[in-house]
């Protein structure tokens, strides 16, 4: 949303203290608690039903306690949402009627189960249940791996919720147990997870995914255990690996990797900076009844291993680069285009004539237009044509609102790069 002047707004902490000359717009219920009003312009955002208000929207002196309820009114639109007393992102909002409830809770988890069910398979049972503002709750994701939901928090103010969050899990999922991690800022680690419900996954618990299985540690891996925003992805690239020596850079526990050999690869190279993350990719392999020795497991830098390979004159058929996250805020997005164009740069210069290069980014603050154009710019940089032959986003299981499109963060573009 876009960002105002902190002095074109005003709030109020009660009814009884806005006075008799500021009546509310008809239609509005003003809450007990905490109100701030927003300038108009911002209600056509809102009234679609944008998730978000940031601090700066937020008029000068206002406080309240992290967690509280506070209702904002423009124009004529009336939300409600919760406060977030040292984020950027102020104010999350859930509903146009109030405070949320249990009964609404479990209402949004019911949804959003049956929109998965409709689309899941027998061959899979980890996935996304609820994508946070996708599926009307901000700030919450839930990830369910088998018998087992993670539920990964992201600000403080969610706290909130979490109890009516849970008892709707337990309601709608009645699961084995549920895991709950709040999540740091880097967003691939969390501090304290802890089991508030049932039984604890055991660390070597295996999950499915269309008909592959992979070991998810739902307690100290990335994200809530496995990156399943790339599940179709992986699937995608197991078309461009048939016969191809394959190289999967920032491979972690191997999910592409191990597709690709399945996929019947030549040989699949592993590149990764966390020895541990390797060893579980290995022993993905053996829970497919794939040899490890016969492909390659590198610890190192992708940087350093990909500038080492152009020495050598290594060249591979396909080539996935997946890194983390390169920004959390606008402000560190010219760096992260800067890392991407030379990472991609490095990459593309090791793709074979006519091979395939798929570039992939979960860095929001990079939109789908700009990860092309700093494609155009690395290809550019080293003299290699590309055709896109295939884009796309995250996996049906983490829906997008349509008021929302920053919700979209994750780009995975597959490139045919030939010669100039």
């Amino acid at each position: 949303m876009t960002p105002i002047s902190s002095s074109c707004v005003g709030y109020s902490m009660a009814r009884s203290r806005r006075g008799p000359n500021r009546p509310e717009p008809d239609g509005l219920r003003a809450s007990d608690g905490p109100l701030i009003r927003l300038p108009k312009f911002l209600q056509v955002e809102l009234t679609a039903g944008h998730p978000w208000i940031y601090r700066n929207h937020i008029p000068a002196g206002f406080s309240a306690a992290t967690g509280t309820w506070i209702q904002a009114i423009c124009g004529d639109t009336s939300v409600w949402g919760l406060w977030d007393a040292d984020s950027q992102l102020a104010l999350r909002i859930y509903s146009r009627s109030g405070p949320l409830d249990a009964a609404q809770v479990v209402a949004r988890v019911k949804s959003a189960w049956q929109l998965r069910q409709a689309l899941l398979s027998s061959d899979t049972n980890a996935y996304r249940l609820i994508n946070g503002e996708g599926d009307a709750m901000p700030g919450i994701v839930v990830d369910v791996y088998g018998p087992y939901a993670v539920v990964a928090t992201y600000g403080l103010a969610v706290q909130t919720l979490l109890p009516l969050v849970v008892a709707a899990l337990k309601q709608v999922l009645s699961p084995v147990g549920i895991l709950v991690r709040r999540m740091t800022a880097d967003e691939d680690g969390s501090t304290s997870p802890h089991w508030v419900h049932g039984e604890p996954a055991p660390n070597d618990l295996r999950i499915m995914e269309h008909g592959v299985h992979f070991f998810a540690d739902l307690m100290q891996g990335h994200k809530t255990g496995l990156y399943l925003d790339q599940r179709e992805n992986r699937q995608t690239l197991g078309q461009f690996s048939r016969g191809a020596r394959v190289l999967n850079l920032y491979a972690y526990t191997g999910g592409f990797s191990v597709i690709a050999a399945l996929c019947a690869a030549r040989q699949v190279t592993s590149v990764d900076i966390a020895a541990p993350a390797l060893q579980r990719a290995q022993d993905n392999f053996r829970l497919n009844q794939l040899e490890p020795a016969r492909h390659q497991f590198v610890v190192n830098d992708c940087y350093d291993f990909l500038k080492a390979s152009a020495a050598a004159n290594e060249q591979y058929d396909t080539i996935v680069c997946d890194p983390p996250s390169m920004a959390h805020s606008r402000a560190q997005l010219d760096d992260a285009l800067r890392a991407y164009t030379l990472l991609s740069a490095l990459g593309l210069r090791l793709v074979r004539d006519g091979g395939f290069y798929a570039a992939s980014s979960c860095t929001a603050q990079v939109s789908p237009e700009l990860f092309r154009q700093m494609l155009v710019q690395s290809a550019r940089r080293v003299g290699r044509n590309a055709q896109i032959v295939h884009e796309s986003g995250h996996a049906w299981d983490h829906p997008v609102k349509l008021a929302h499109p920053e919700g979209r963060y994750l780009k995975f573009v597959v490139l045919r790069v030939t010669e100039t």
